[in-house]
């Protein structure tokens, strides 16, 4: 089971972040992507990572400010979330694929078949 934590209320501008744990025997073998869901909006992925942690990417929207990364040690992905804006609001997901190969970025919601339970970020103007 994923476990994502970390959400909450903040003023624009603030930082979060975000942590989505997963089990340990399975780690290693994770690409993980975390997703958002805005109400009465479409869920849309945010940021995503690669089992190696080398390769990444992201949503335009949040490019220069948000970070994905990944500790090993702690069978853990981190999405760092800086300068937020109202628009960041939403319900952020992380979800993981157990059966991809090492340098590969997954950027769509289709190739996770793993999904934890949501954290809310609420972000005041």
């Amino acid at each position: 089971q994923l476990q994502a934590s970390g959400g909450g209320l903040v003023q624009a501008g603030a930082s979060l972040r975000l942590s989505c744990a997963a089990p340990a025997r399975l780690f290693s073998r994770a690409a993980i992507g975390w997703f958002r869901q805005a109400p009465g909006n479409e869920r849309e992925i945010v940021a995503a990572i690669s089992r190696s942690g080398t390769n990444t990417n992201y949503l335009d929207s949040v490019k220069g400010r948000f970070t994905i990364s990944r500790d090993n040690t702690k069978n853990t992905v981190y999405l760092q979330m800086n300068s937020l804006t109202p628009e960041d609001t939403a319900l952020y997901t992380c979800a993981a694929n157990y059966n991809q190969i090492l340098h590969t970025v997954l950027f769509t919601s289709a190739k996770y078949d793993n999904w934890g339970q949501g954290t809310q970020v609420t972000v005041s103007s």
